[in-house]
């Protein structure tokens, strides 16, 4: 009875390889490290077609916000984008747009934020129901826009700055609008 593998300079027994051949790439396991790549190639082809087309025509970090924690699911913590999962499926893209979630969040949170005053006043300046009505929609948005998995201390930061610009912006608006 033969072995799998031949010694080198022995005879060839049928079937067996003697290691001068190559396996060919369709008959190879696939490596953990193989897999691990594939994920991140997608994961990066996901962030690359989420932001080419979805998020750089948007004006600002906040209309990004909204935009990303508009595609969470209100009861789960799943994301959900139509056309990305019909090309990469439902789980690698929910995955991605939780991070870019976090990622734009705690980026905005590094802003200055006299920047993330005039983001925020931008972003409400855009909103269709007018400057004083947008004031209140992104106060009662306050808590969709935070990921979920945003570190407690974020929230809290996020809470506090976004509370405070808003009643500036508040504050603002009725003084144009009382012309003083």
């Amino acid at each position: 009875m033969g072995t799998l593998l031949a010694a080198k300079g022995d005879p060839k027994p049928i079937g067996c390889f003697t290691g001068d051949e190559k396996v060919p790439l369709t008959e190879r396991s696939r490596t953990w490290e193989d897999q691990m790549h594939d994920q991140l190639r997608i994961h990066r082809q996901i962030l690359y077609d989420l932001a080419l087309h979805y998020l750089e025509p948007l004006n600002g970090s906040f209309s990004r916000l909204a935009y990303l924690a508009s595609l969470k699911k209100r009861s789960s913590p799943t994301y959900e984008h139509d056309r990305l999962a019909a090309v990469y499926g439902p789980e690698p893209v929910s995955e991605s747009l939780a991070n870019c979630h976090e990622e734009l969040f705690e980026r905005l949170l590094e802003m200055p934020l006299a920047q993330q005053e005039e983001e925020l006043q931008q972003f409400v300046g855009t909103l269709p129901e007018g400057k004083q009505e947008g004031i209140e929609i992104c106060q009662k948005r306050i808590e969709d826009w935070i990921p979920l998995n945003a570190p407690d201390y974020l929230k809290e930061l996020f809470r506090s700055n976004l509370t405070a610009l808003l009643a500036l912006l508040r504050e603002r608006s009725h003084k144009d609008r009382s012309g003083m």
